[in-house]
């Protein structure tokens, strides 16, 4: 027999009361199937003054320095952790699994509350998934699914076996699936905070030398699983995670030495019972670590405190995960956001296309020294700031320089004086470093040599043989100007619509579907059971739905940038 979401929560909050935990000023409530748990406001009456609503001693936070000391599962993870084969993700990865499984988990009220399964595209089935096909994220999903998938054949499903088979109270360990391990991962991505732990938390005093030195802060790992974004074109700064990972056990002496001197060590982790904030685009709270107690009275613990203590009982408590695309949100969170403000569209140079470029090898030096990009965001907002903006309040403010997006002073545009900075520059929305690459990659023969002797002529007159990236570059911007990467930049804009229609249409095909199926969810409400279960089919369902409305907003931005693309280059052949 199932066990209802209600019987689940009050088995939590006994959990949490049971270990130190205080809900002071707030509740946790089920949403039902779509959102899950959230967390609410109490009545004033019932809140502490200073606006703490809820207080989580850090002993519940599941950590990699709480998996590598746990008597279960730490001794056989350290070791793999101190041959450097594993870094402090898949450790909790790893735990997450294994203790899902294990009927008498100590962790089991927590683990109950999760979701069994995400909104993320990679549980999509194949039908959901194709409503992706044409965007960044179709492609992303397909490759990070065969990446953990590789790493469940490869390492998980013979280590979580392992694990469980030291479990005295396991009369037989049932058979490992891939969705155990992809559910922890998910698990993690949905839920993981950065968590600022004091440095004596980390490195208590009763613990040797060899103890204190086994976890610190380090950003380099031999083994990470991740997102994998960069490999799939998709910009991921996660203001719930960030890369705060911890260092073998090899590089101990070095990292203690610089550890000791700061007292917070950011180490990411589940917080049981604050994870349950939602997200919303201005948060009503924050959390906070207090590592002495003098704030919640429990010493190293993490509190969730309200940015106004004026919320109304009853409301939900959300916090921001970030400024956030759709991309983003629906990639590590299963979730999109209406007109979402902080969407953007990603734009890339096919570096495969680069290998048959006429002077590849000279154009790829060129371009690492000017520190070009080959793809780039474009954030909704630069629309406001373009050609066209949708509101009136674009701000009018001084010219852009070339080199601004690397934050230097004014470049040279032209030592000749022929080429004068363009009229237009101030309403490009595109960024430089972008516009480098594509001015270096659309350069012909002949203005190779012109740049190439442009240069030696700057050089020569100097003690340092070597130009520097802003010399290059006003070098190239002064032979090429705008025009080539502007035609350029327009064929790849025309190039990504293309793809995005190919198969669903334009925007307006994307509004009539959604239109169609929310009119239709609205004649299933007022059928019986029945009758609702008979045509459940007919209805789109949530996965659907966010997929096409992430799709649909690239479309539209597609199609915003390409118009200032367009007229940039119209205004450049003018010139």
């Amino acid at each position: 027999m199932a066990i209802t979401p209600e019987a689940k929560l009050q088995s939590f909050l006994q959990w949490l009361q049971a270990n130190g935990a205080e809900l002071s000023g707030s509740t946790v409530q089920y949403c039902g199937p779509d959102k899950g748990f959230g967390v609410f406001s109490a009545p004033t009456g019932d809140r502490r003054e200073d606006g703490v609503v809820m207080v989580i001693p850090l002993d519940l936070a599941i950590t990699p320095m709480r998996v590598l000391q746990d008597p279960f599962v730490g001794p056989r993870c350290r070791a793999l952790f101190e041959e450097g084969h594993v870094d402090d993700r898949f450790l909790v990865m790893i735990f997450l699994t294994v203790e899902r499984l294990r009927p008498n988990s100590q962790w089991k009220p927590y683990l109950d509350m999760l979701p069994s399964v995400f909104g993320n595209p990679l549980w999509f089935t194949e039908e959901e998934l194709a409503e992706l096909k044409g965007t960044t994220l179709y492609q992303a999903t397909i490759l990070q699914k065969k990446t953990l998938r590789a790493l469940y054949d490869d390492k998980v499903k013979a280590l979580v076996e392992e694990l469980l088979s030291h479990d005295s109270h396991l009369e037989s360990v049932n058979e490992v699936h891939f969705e155990d391990f992809l559910w922890a991962n998910s698990v993690f991505w949905t839920r993981a905070l950065n968590i600022p732990l004091p440095h004596s938390y980390v490195f208590p005093e009763s613990l040797g030398a060899e103890e204190n030195n086994s976890t610190c802060n380090d950003h380099g790992s031999s083994f990470s699983v991740t997102s994998n974004l960069a490999d799939s074109c998709i910009e991921v700064d996660s203001h719930k995670i960030e890369d705060a990972n911890i260092v073998s056990e090899k590089e101990k002496y070095k990292e203690t030495s610089n550890a000791l001197v700061s007292k917070t060590i950011w180490v990411e982790g589940l917080v049981p019972g604050i994870d349950f904030c939602n997200h919303g685009l201005k948060g009503t709270a924050t959390w906070e670590v207090d590592g002495e107690g003098s704030v919640t009275g429990i010493p190293a613990s993490m509190y969730l405190i309200l940015a106004e203590n004026t919320l109304e009982a009853g409301k939900e408590i959300l916090i921001s995960y970030g400024n956030k695309g759709n991309e983003e949100l629906l990639y590590l969170y299963g979730f999109i956001i209406d007109n979402n403000p902080d969407d953007y569209l990603m734009v890339h140079y096919p570096m495969e296309a680069f290998q048959n470029v006429p002077y590849a090898d000279r154009k790829a030096r060129l371009l690492e020294i000017q520190k070009a990009e080959f793809r780039c965001l474009l954030p909704k907002n630069l629309l406001d700031h373009g050609f066209f903006p949708a509101n009136s309040l674009r701000a009018d403010g001084p010219k852009k320089d070339l080199d601004d997006d690397h934050g230097s002073s004014t470049v040279n545009y032209s030592w000749s004086g022929r080429r004068k900075v363009p009229p237009y520059l101030n309403n490009l929305v595109f960024p430089q470093e972008f516009l480098t690459a594509l001015r270096t990659i659309t350069m012909q023969d002949d203005e190779l040599c012109q740049v190439a002797s442009l240069l030696e002529e700057l050089v020569g007159t100097r003690e340092e043989q070597h130009p520097s990236g802003r010399e290059v570059q006003a070098a190239v911007w002064e032979v090429c100007g705008d025009y080539g990467a502007l035609q350029l930049l327009v064929d790849l804009l025309s190039a990504k619509i293309i793809e995005l229609e190919e198969g669903s249409g334009n925007e307006d095909c994307d509004t009539e579907l959604l239109e169609k199926f929310h009119a239709m969810g609205m004649e299933l409400q007022n059928l019986d059971s029945e009758s609702r279960n008979k045509r459940q089919g007919e209805f789109m369902n949530k996965n659907k739905t966010s997929s096409i409305v992430y799709r649909k907003g690239q479309k539209q931005l597609a199609r915003l940038f390409l118009k200032e693309a367009e007229h940039a280059l119209e205004l450049c052949t003018s010139e």
